[in-house]
């Protein structure tokens, strides 16, 4: 294996930077970094951040698909990062724009018209980072010979990955955080279940008293410790006073419903008419969506009502999470808890200015098997959804101007990054560039692996986070948005990181074409970790966290056959321009199989949706094998 190049400043540098040579180690671990941060907060945090905010599956995946597009289109005005000023330059000016945008975002969730606002400055961000990717790709290839390239490819992949932990893991980790720790103060409600105690069961909201307006807004818990008798419950007796709490918690505004964008088109679109309808007809009947109704079952329960101390402010939601209390070792997953109560109704409800003086009803149930005296603790959370995630995007943004400015002086200035342009015919230049790229051998084969070897996880990629956030009863696993944070963002990138090291180790030993069929392998077949986990629903985190880790490993080994093919095919005197138009045709690849993926979860629910993604892989294993690689490609080489 090379050793890192050393990048030494041209002559018209400073004498200081040509006396020290400057270690490749000083800027591309940055860079690359910096590179993922704002795609990880348009592609992944906004996710999240919708979905906890309240919109649908569909709109979700169709309007944050839709923000790969600055992606797609990059190779339009590539040419002009090659031709217009250095690279340098691009990339220290995007990355202050970039920051401006993230902290831009984060004011505008406090807007009633969030959902459009943010996403028009998201959309302004993509077009940014879009070009910060095109100067930061073209400066890595200018700056470091072939086979450092491959060695390196290992390098900025990890510090890409550490990007995406801190956007889709830790960040997320703390959005959560926030989240339980602002708005309203929380509760803790001691539960205690006592042989032969006579306890009221009966579902009674009426008998919950008005609480008079005073003081801070606040929620109250009736009562606020609750005995429950271990006595005889059958599951009829048990399934009524439930039914009852969950009719009236429906019917009177305490379910969160996602809310859809507004539809201009209607029902009388000719789309709509002719293809969406009669295509979603079929696949609700052909694949019906399951819902995993709770089946009544015997062991008695105990009712806790919950209201607002007075009205909260106009058009304000108050969302509450009622839970559990977990230990440290429960939460990750190492301890099973008490599983002599279960929360059976109120996990999540709602108060706002028209059902804040009624109660809602959460309703506990005792395992029958419980014989012996024995006590938890439940605790709600009821935060600011929108100050927590508005505070972690400033958070970002003011890390992504550190970065800006440590950039501005950490970034050599290496000879070969000057204008490519002959200065004399722009159009000619411009156009000259595309045409080359099209031109190049194999230039259908090509395209055919870059947009559909990762069909199916471009299908999957929009969906993973609310089918980990959606309740077991449609189908999700029920995760909190720490714990989304922890398994996917924590855990599962760090697994993402070790395959593509891993990946990218065995590309420089053994060369890209004799690892292409391990690699095709190991991005697809993971995939049926996602289907056992929408078919089994385990309620072991550590479970859920394995299945992710596995998933997320081979892919990030597989995905390192992915870029390598890149660097490979795009090679070239316009290399810059080239590679930019290659990855524009893999955010294609990714943006409209993803726009209508949570369309179709939403009609075949997830079971089915993990199944298809299954037989998705097939196109990925196919045009996998047609692709032809010098066999010499990545295999490190000596130092002439």
């Amino acid at each position: 294996m090379s050793n890192p190049t050393k990048l030494v400043a041209p002559e018209m540098a400073p004498a200081d930077l040509q006396a020290k040579p400057r270690s490749a180690w000083a800027w591309v671990p940055s860079l690359y970094f910096a590179q993922g941060i704002p795609y990880i907060a348009v592609n992944t945090m906004s996710v999240v951040m919708f979905k906890r905010l309240g919109i649908s599956n569909t709109d979700i995946a169709l309007y944050t698909s839709l923000l790969n597009l600055p992606w797609v289109l990059k190779p339009l005005w590539s040419p002009f990062v090659d031709i217009f000023k250095t690279k340098r330059l691009w990339i220290v000016a995007t990355q202050f724009l970039l920051a401006l945008g993230l902290m831009g975002a984060g004011a505008s969730i406090q807007t009633a018209a969030f959902f459009f606002m943010s996403l028009s400055i998201f959309w302004g961000m993509a077009f940014i980072s879009a070009t910060h990717d095109i100067a930061a790709d073209g400066f890595y290839m200018l700056s470091l010979n072939k086979h450092d390239q491959t060695w390196w490819n290992g390098i900025r992949s990890t510090f890409y990955r550490i990007a995406m932990i801190v956007g889709s893991g830790l960040l997320i980790v703390l959005a959560g955080v926030l989240e339980s720790k602002n708005g309203l103060p929380p509760l803790e409600i001691p539960l205690q279940a006592q042989p032969g105690l006579e306890s009221a069961s009966r579902f009674d909201p009426a008998s919950i008293p008005a609480v008079a307006p005073a003081g801070e807004l606040r929620l109250v818990a009736h009562p606020a410790t609750l005995a429950v008798g271990i006595t005889e419950k059958t599951a009829d007796e048990a399934g009524a006073v439930i039914d009852a709490a969950r009719k009236w918690n429906r019917a009177h505004g305490f379910i969160a419903v996602e809310k859809p964008m507004v539809k201009t088109a209607g029902d009388s679109s000719w789309w709509t008419k002719h293809i969406s309808k009669p295509l979603g007809d079929f696949l609700r009947a052909t694949f019906p969506k399951e819902l995993k109704a709770r089946p009544n079952a015997a062991g008695n329960v105990g009712l806790i009502y919950f209201t607002l101390s007075k009205e909260p402010p106009a058009q304000k939601e108050i969302v509450v999470n009622f839970e559990r209390k977990k230990s440290g070792r429960e939460y990750l997953g190492f301890s099973a808890g008490d599983r002599g109560f279960k929360l059976v109704e109120g996990e999540r409800f709602v108060f706002n200015s028209t059902n804040w003086n009624q109660p809602f009803a959460a309703v506990v149930q005792l395992d029958p098997k419980l014989k012996q005296s024995s006590s938890v603790i439940f605790a709600s959370r009821a935060g600011n959804i929108a100050l927590a995630w508005s505070i972690t995007l400033f958070l970002l943004g003011g890390l992504f101007l550190l970065a800006c400015f440590y950039h501005q002086f950490a970034l050599p200035r290496p000879a070969a990054d000057v204008p490519v342009g002959s200065g004399k015919n722009l159009w000619g230049d411009f156009f000259g560039t595309f045409g080359a790229f099209f031109k190049k051998p194999g230039i259908l084969v090509a395209l055919s692996f870059i947009l559909f070897y990762r069909l199916a996880e471009a299908q999957a990629l929009k969906l993973v986070s609310p089918f980990l956030l959606d309740a077991r009863e449609v189908g999700g696993l029920g995760l909190s948005t720490s714990q989304l944070g922890l398994a996917y963002g924590t855990f599962g990138i760090l697994a993402l990181t070790f395959g593509g090291i891993f990946g990218a180790i065995l590309a420089s030993r053994y060369g890209l074409k004799k690892m292409l069929p391990i690699m095709v392998c190991a991005i697809h077949l993971p995939n049926a970790a996602f289907l056992y986990l929408a078919f089994v629903q385990p309620e072991n985190f550590a479970v859920i966290s394995g299945c992710i880790a596995i998933e997320q490993f081979g892919y990030g080994f597989g995905f390192s056959a992915y870029m390598l093919y890149l660097l490979y095919f795009a090679d070239g005197p316009n290399k810059t321009a080239h590679y930019a138009i290659c990855t524009g045709f893999m955010a294609l690849g990714i943006m409209l199989p993803g726009m209508w993926s949570g369309w179709l979860q939403d009609l075949v629910g997830y079971k089915n949706f993990f199944a298809w993604i299954m037989l998705s892989t097939i196109p990925g294993f196919l045009v996998a094998f047609l692709i032809k690689v010098d066999p010499q490609f990545g295999k490190k080489a000596a130092r002439e």
